[in-house]
């Protein structure tokens, strides 16, 4: 059953220059989301990609087209009631450390959101117990600051704070980008078994497709404002249908150096042909 269903999405930022025209970032995109899945949204800087799930969550006002949540438009929604939404949409950002209060410890960086759900601090606190133990963090990291910790682990935190108000979205912008390769296994393997145990969805936002790969249901590939390609990962990650996707596959590197050659190769050849 479809959770978020975004139809003919169209984005346009204002242009430079006093009497510049608008420059349109999305050309109108279509995607689904359904409960419980993981999209993974593809593509290179520019793409437009962040600038869906900015969307989505109401950072961004769309220029035209529908963004549908749970049966309910929500693209043009009034503060209160976007406010009201983030309960059940939530975010995890590409820096753990600038999207945490350094100030304030783990333990009130968690037990806010419940707080202002209405949540007693003793009912709170016990909340925060339970999501420290859901992503992998010991007890008391809940008087410890943030700057105390790893970037895997403050990453940690910022998933378990996403899934303080047990959303029914979490829109991930990048989320293992800014970590070391063996960190992002770790974290990917966390968020894969927290939609287990909870069943929420992601809007999972990357420019690698190994990432996806390793996470995604399904494959959204976005080129330049436009959805090129669509389908199952483990099909559009390693057999791709449009030259684009395929060049993005290539562009991943592996640790064979003869491998990597050919892919290298490989990709020059599909760029001759583009330009042919």
């Amino acid at each position: 059953m479809t959770l978020l269903d975004v139809r003919d999405l169209k984005v346009a930022f204002p242009g430079r220059g006093w009497r510049a025209k608008p420059v349109e970032i999305l050309h109108g995109v279509s995607l689904q989301v359904g409960r419980g899945e993981c999209l993974g949204l593809v593509g290179e800087s520019g793409s437009g990609k962040t600038t869906i799930g900015r969307a989505v969550l109401g950072l961004v006002q769309p220029s035209g087209g529908e963004i549908d949540f749970d049966g309910q438009r929500i693209d043009h929604l009034p503060v209160r009631a976007r406010r009201a939404l983030s309960k059940d949409i939530q975010v995890v950002f590409q820096d753990p450390y600038t999207s945490l209060n350094p100030s304030m410890t783990i333990g009130d960086i968690l037990a806010e959101p419940l707080v202002v759900e209405g949540a007693t601090g003793k009912d709170a606190r016990a909340r925060v117990r339970v999501l420290l133990d859901q992503v992998g963090l010991p007890s008391n990291a809940i008087e410890r600051l943030p700057r105390e910790f790893s970037g895997g682990q403050r990453q940690r935190v910022a998933i378990a704070r996403a899934l303080a108000p047990k959303p029914k979205l979490i829109v991930c912008d990048e989320p293992v980008s800014a970590l070391d390769l063996s960190t992002q296994e770790r974290v990917l393997d966390l968020f894969i078994e927290i939609q287990r145990a909870t069943g929420v969805a992601y809007l999972f936002v990357s420019h690698d497709l190994s990432v996806v790969r390793h996470i995604s249901h399904r494959v959204a590939v976005l080129y330049r404002g436009d959805l090129v390609e669509t389908g199952p990962a483990a099909k559009v990650t390693k057999d791709p249908d449009h030259a684009y996707t395929k060049k993005l596959l290539l562009a991943a590197p592996v640790a064979d150096p003869i491998a990597q050659r050919a892919r290298r190769e490989e990709r020059h050849r599909l760029a001759e042909v583009a330009t042919a």
